[in-house]
């Protein structure tokens, strides 16, 4: 490994103390209004619907990697902006990490896996749309749910739109196709590295839903599941797949 990266590598450990550098960077202010004002306009239109005040979530798992499902019409509800032709779909499964891991269709070598985690990488977030009960589509995975207000819907779509780079239409910047499902990959603003992996990603996303997570104890998966499940978060497993 050159000196630069080396130098590379021990810059990033100092600046792990910071929770800034850790954690994915919070929409800014006129994001966060933005979205807010998507959600109002789209409230206003279905005013006459008495939606009921709270939504289903998924919490999904395997033995490393985390992920989260959505109700779909919530999150456009809400002022999540998908990409352009994104298809009409009942849920959407959405997961982060790093982009070369996604786009990978084969195993990574040692190489790939050391670059991934230790310097900093471009990331991408996975959309896949679903149309039919969530445990069918994702057997392999262990599955939690949880129902959780309706109103914290704009908090998480501000977070999930800052995610991404955007094009000049204000729509998520699409790298490929995932890897199953007919979904998309979206180029995201944030640099994957270790600790920063994707279940921190799932971590923030859930505190956007007033699930209270601490990331320290978040970087495994099964670090995510022991606080999903605990008295205050109460997630339900619902389906034991594969991943334990």
């Amino acid at each position: 490994m050159s000196v630069l990266r080396w130098t590379g590598v021990a810059g990033l450990a100092c600046g792990l103390c910071s929770c800034a550098v850790f954690r994915l960077s919070d929409p800014p202010d006129w994001q966060v209004e933005a979205t807010r004002e998507r959600a109002e306009a789209a409230g206003a239109m279905a005013d006459a619907d008495a939606r009921p005040p709270h939504v289903h979530l998924w919490l999904i798992a395997d033995t490393l990697h985390t992920g989260l499902v959505f109700e779909y019409d919530w999150l456009l509800e809400s002022g999540f902006v998908p990409p352009e032709g994104f298809p009409e779909a009942r849920y959407v499964s959405m997961s982060w990490g790093d982009r070369a891991s996604y786009e990978q269709r084969g195993p990574a070598t040692p190489g790939e896996v050391v670059n991934a985690l230790f310097l900093p990488s471009e990331s991408v977030m996975e959309l896949i749309p679903v149309d039919w009960n969530v445990a069918e589509v994702l057997p392999h995975q262990r599955i939690w749910q949880r129902r959780v207000p309706r109103e914290t819907g704009p908090a998480l779509a501000a977070f999930l739109n800052h995610c991404s780079v955007t094009d000049e239409n204000g729509r998520p910047v699409v790298t490929g196709p995932s890897g199953w499902g007919g979904g998309v990959l979206l180029l995201s603003r944030h640099r994957y590295f270790y600790p920063r992996v994707c279940n921190i990603w799932t971590v923030q996303a859930m505190e956007a839903t007033c699930a209270r997570m601490n990331p320290w104890t978040a970087i495994s998966a099964n670090g995510v599941i022991r606080q999903a499940t605990n008295r205050h978060n109460r997630y339900s497993q619902i389906w034991w797949g594969g991943g334990e």
